[in-house]
C-alpha cells in the first residue's frame, strides 16, 4: 500500500454508530420477523434454517467521488456484478404462538434465543479503472454474525437480560474517501436487571453494555475502540394504550492505540411517551439532551465537542388495526406506513463528531400470508465541525460543513411455499457533498467526499 493510501485509509473509514454494525445488509437478517418461518420443533427449542442467494449489480462498492479519479493514486468508481450466498441458523424456546396452544401454562423460567449467519461475497468488475476492477475482484471475502439473548424470570416482577453478539464486517468507507474495503470484527455485550411491579404498568430497566470494533489489519490499530455503557430506560403506562418512557446513557469510549481519535464520555438522556392514538395510529415523541465530553489528547488542545437537543418524532399508521393494547407489540402480520424524524450525534473518523438530522419514511406491507414488502427512505443533514490544520489530524478542513445523506431501499418477496420465496433488492445511496479535505502530507491531495452508489439484485432463500 502506497505511504498516501495508508493515511487516507487511517482516517476516512467509517463513522461510528453506537449500535453494532453486522456484516449483513439484507432486511430478512436485520429483523428476525422477515428471517424465519414456522421452524421445526425440537421439545422445547424451535429450529429455523434458512439459505438465501442473491446476484446483481453494484455500481460503485468503494464509494468513491467521480471528481477523484483523475489522481494516480485513486481507482475512481468501480461497477461489478456481485453474488451473495448466506446461510443462516437461528434456535430458540418456544415462540409466543405456540405457547398460546396452552395458554394457562405459567410463564417459563428462561427464554433463550440464538442466531448465526455468514455471508460470501464476490464481485466480477464491470466498468472503471483496470486499477479499480483489479483492486475490487481482490475483495472476495466471508462477513457473518452470532449472537445470544438469555431472560431469566421472564414476565415476573423481577427479571434478568443477558445478550452478547459477534460479527465481522466486510465493508467499504461510509465516507466514501478510501480505496479499501476494512475488515473488522465487532463484538458486544451486555446485561440488564428490570423490574416490573404489579400489573406491569411500570418497568425499570438498569443495564451495562460493552461494544468494541477490532480492525484486522495493523495499519488500521488506531481506529480500534471499545466502549462501555450504562443505561437506565423504562416506562409508565398511564393510560391503556398509552406510556411515558424515558431512556438515559453514559458512555466511556476509548481507543487503545490512538491516533487522531479522542476518548469521549458521551451522555445522552431523553423523555417522552409512547401510544396508540387509535387502533390505527400511533406516536413515538421523544426529546432530550446529548453531550459528547471528549478528552483533549494534549493540554491546551481546542476540542469540539456536541452539546444539544436529540430526540425523535414518529407517527405510525398499522393497514391493519392493532388489536393490542401495547403500541410495541406489533407483529409482520400488522402492516404499516411510518414517518418520523431523528436527531442525534456519533463519534467520526473525520471530525471529532458529526451530528445526523434525518427525516424517514418506511412502509411494511405483507398480503396474504405471500408478498412481502418493504419500502425505507430518507433524507438526512450530516454536520460536521471543522478540522484545523494545526490539531495534529492528519486531514484539514478549516470551516465547518454538512454533507446531505439520502438513502433509499426496496425489499420485495413473494412467498411460493411457506418456506420458499423469491425476492428483489433496489437500494441507492448518495452522499451529496461539495467538500474536499485536504491530506496533511507532501501531497497535500484533495479527496473528495461525494459519493452516489446503486445496487440491485434478484434472489431466492429457503426457510423455516
Amino acid at each position: 500500500m502506497k505511504p498516501r493510501d495508508t493515511i487516507v485509509a487511517a482516517v476516512f473509514t467509517l463513522t461510528l454508530s453506537p449500535a453494532l454494525a453486522l456484516a449483513q445488509d439484507q432486511p430478512w437478517l436485520k429483523d428476525r420477523r422477515y428471517t424465519e418461518g414456522i421452524g421445526i420443533r425440537a421439545g422445547d427449542l424451535e429450529l429455523h434454517p434458512g439459505i438465501a442467494a442473491e446476484f446483481g449489480y453494484d455500481s460503485n462498492f468503494f464509494r468513491r467521488d467521480e471528481e477523484d479519479v483523475a489522481s494516480a493514486d485513486d481507482i475512481g468508481p468501480v461497477g461489478s456484478m456481485r453474488l451473495r450466498i448466506t446461510p443462516s441458523f437461528s434456535l430458540s424456546t418456544l415462540s409466543q404462538q405456540r405457547h398460546e396452544v396452552t395458554p394457562d401454562a405459567p410463564p417459563p423460567d428462561v427464554e433463550f434465543r440464538a442466531g448465526i449467519a455468514a455471508t460470501y461475497d464476490d464481485f466480477f468488475p464491470v466498468s472503471g479503472s483496470e486499477r479499480g476492477q483489479e483492486r475490487l475482484g481482490q475483495q472476495r471475502n466471508v462477513g457473518g454474525s452470532l449472537d445470544a439473548n438469555l431472560t431469566i424470570l421472564p414476565q415476573r416482577p423481577w427479571s434478568a437480560v443477558l445478550d452478547a453478539s459477534l460479527g465481522r464486517t466486510i465493508a467499504p468507507s461510509d465516507i466514501g474517501i478510501s480505496n479499501q474495503s476494512f475488515r473488522r470484527v465487532h463484538a458486544g455485550a451486555g446485561a440488564e436487571l428490570v423490574w416490573t411491579p404489579g400489573g406491569g404498568l411500570l418497568d425499570w430497566r438498569l443495564g451495562y453494555r460493552f461494544a468494541g470494533t477490532f480492525f484486522e489489519l495493523e495499519e488500521y490499530d488506531s481506529l480500534t475502540n471499545m466502549q462501555h455503557i450504562i443505561r437506565t430506560r423504562g416506562r409508565w403506562r398511564f393510560l391503556p394504550r398509552t406510556a411515558l418512557i424515558y431512556d438515559a446513557s453514559l458512555g466511556f469510549v476509548d481507543y487503545p492505540n490512538p491516533g487522531a481519535q479522542l476518548s469521549s464520555h458521551p451522555l445522552r438522556a431523553q423523555l417522552g411517551i409512547n401510544g396508540l392514538v387509535t387502533s390505527s395510529f400511533g406516536l413515538l415523541a421523544m426529546a432530550g439532551w446529548g453531550a459528547s465530553f471528549y478528552t483533549p489528547t494534549n493540554d491546551g488542545d481546542v476540542v469540539q465537542d456536541f452539546d444539544s437537543v436529540i430526540g425523535q418524532l414518529e407517527l405510525k399508521w398499522f393497514l391493519t388495526p392493532n388489536p393490542s393494547a401495547d403500541p410495541a407489540a406489533a407483529t409482520l402480520a400488522l402492516s404499516s406506513l411510518s414517518a418520523g424524524f431523528t436527531r442525534d450525534f456519533h463519534d467520526s473518523f473525520l471530525a471529532s463528531y458529526f451530528e445526523r438530522d434525518r427525516g424517514y419514511l418506511k412502509l411494511t406491507y405483507f398480503f396474504g400470508g405471500r408478498f412481502l414488502l418493504i419500502l425505507d427512505g430518507g433524507v438526512a443533514a450530516h454536520v460536521f465541525p471543522g478540522i484545523p490544520a494545526d490539531n495534529g489530524r492528519l486531514v484539514a478542513a478549516e470551516q465547518p460543513w454538512t454533507d446531505v445523506r439520502i438513502d433509499a431501499s426496496l425489499f420485495g418477496e413473494y412467498r411460493f411455499a411457506d418456506s420458499l420465496g423469491i425476492n428483489t433488492t433496489l437500494r441507492y445511496g448518495n452522499n451529496i457533498s461539495s467538500t474536499a479535505l485536504t491530506i496533511l502530507d507532501e501531497s497535500n491531495a484533495q479527496n473528495h467526499l461525494g459519493w452516489q452508489q446503486f445496487e440491485a439484485y434478484l434472489g431466492v432463500r429457503w426457510f423455516m
